[in-house]
Order: C-alpha cells, then sequence, then structure tokens
C-alpha cells in the first residue's frame, strides 16, 4: 500500500515539474525574438559598461597619464600579465626619478579579475568594454598600453628655482652653525681642562 501511495505522490511531483517547466517554455515561446545584426549595427551595438574587454592605460585630454611606475599593478597580477620596463630619469632639481618606459600587457592571458585596476595607487587602469580583440596569432595579444611618446619633463618655474635656492642656502647655513658649535664645544672642553703646575711634585721628590 505504502509503495503505491509513493509512486502516485512521486508522479504528482513529476507533473507538477513538468508544468512549471512548460510554463517557462510557453513563456519564451511567444516572446518576441531579437536578432542581432552584427557586425552591421557595430555603431549602436550596446554593450555594458561594466563588461570587461581590454585593459588601457588612460590618458588625459593633454595625452599625459597617471602611471608612476610603482609595479603594484605587476606584483599583484595573479598570472604575470602585466610586466612594466622602468627607466630613470634627471629631474630639474638634480634628483633621479623612477619613470614608465614600456607597460607590457598579454591580453591572451589575462584573467579579468581586475585586481590590477583597483590596487593602482593613481587610478591610472581601466577596462575598456571594446569586445572585439580576436587576432590571428596569440604574438598580436602583447600590447604596449603606453602608445602615445612620453613627454619631457616640465622646466622649472622662477619660484621653483628660488625655492631651491633658498633650500640649499639655508642648508649650507646649517652646516656652517654646526661646524661652528662643534668647534666652539671643542674649544671649550680643552679650556676647562685642569692644567698641571710646572713645580708639582710629591713630597717623596722634594
Amino acid at each position: 500500500m505504502g509503495s503505491v501511495k509513493d509512486y502516485f505522490s512521486n508522479l504528482g511531483t513529476g507533473i507538477a515539474s513538468l508544468v512549471k517547466g512548460m510554463q517557462v517554455t510557453g513563456k519564451e515561446f511567444f516572446t518576441p525574438k531579437i536578432t542581432e545584426k552584427y557586425p552591421e549595427n557595430r555603431d549602436n551595438m550596446h554593450i555594458a559598461q561594466r563588461f570587461r574587454a581590454c585593459l588601457e592605460l588612460k590618458y588625459d585630454a593633454e595625452g599625459n597619464h597617471k602611471c608612476i611606475a610603482c609595479g603594484t599593478c605587476e606584483r599583484n597580477c595573479p598570472n604575470g600579465t602585466i610586466s612594466l620596463v622602468t627607466k630613470m630619469v634627471d629631474t630639474w632639481d638634480g634628483k633621479k626619478k623612477k619613470k614608465l618606459d614600456k607597460y607590457i600587457y598579454d591580453l591572451g592571458s589575462c584573467t579579468f579579475c581586475q585586481l590590477c585596476v583597483t590596487s593602482c595607487p593613481t587610478n591610472a587602469l581601466d577596462f575598456s568594454n571594446d569586445f572585439e580583440q580576436a587576432v590571428f596569432t596569440r604574438e598580436k595579444l602583447v600590447k604596449q598600453l603606453n602608445y602615445l611618446p612620453e613627454k619631457e619633463e616640465p622646466a622649472p618655474t622662477p619660484e621653483q628655482i628660488a625655492k631651491m635656492q633658498a633650500e640649499k642656502e639655508a642648508k649650507i647655513a646649517a652646516a656652517k652653525a654646526a661646524a661652528a658649535a662643534k668647534k666652539a664645544a671643542a674649544a671649550a672642553a680643552a679650556g676647562e681642562a685642569p692644567a698641571k703646575p710646572a713645580d708639582e711634585s710629591t713630597p717623596a721628590e722634594k
């Protein structure tokens, strides 16, 4: 008796599941069909803004990027997709500065995890939503993201030159003052030492 009851119970559950699935199928059967005429509709095709297609280095209107070649994105990449080539340049104040030489990105091995974008301290990276990245060879998937020529270091302004000269003179004056204070302290220490009289002798010697 129990087996018959279980049989009809399972049968009813199966019919209910079938009806539920047919409802979804029937709804889609009467839904208007949309056909994408790609690539004819390439100009007005809607692509989600959050779609991650290819990493890019963001440039401003003047052709400058914010990358400081710190290497954070390269270290956080889980599979070595990013490779930075840096160089040292001389600045107008005589200091050394590290700058980006080549930003190499391998689209073929990218997992689109966006760790490079979220960890960038200067917000210099972003993912484009251009999905048309198909090529015939994997070598073409390796891209250099800094495609614009690097600009020279800007010339210093008169205010910067005056400030640097004032800082230099202040350092020289401080060094001279420290040397003079050290010399005076040494002279004072030598003057305070008790001098031994010339005729001083012990009672036994007398």
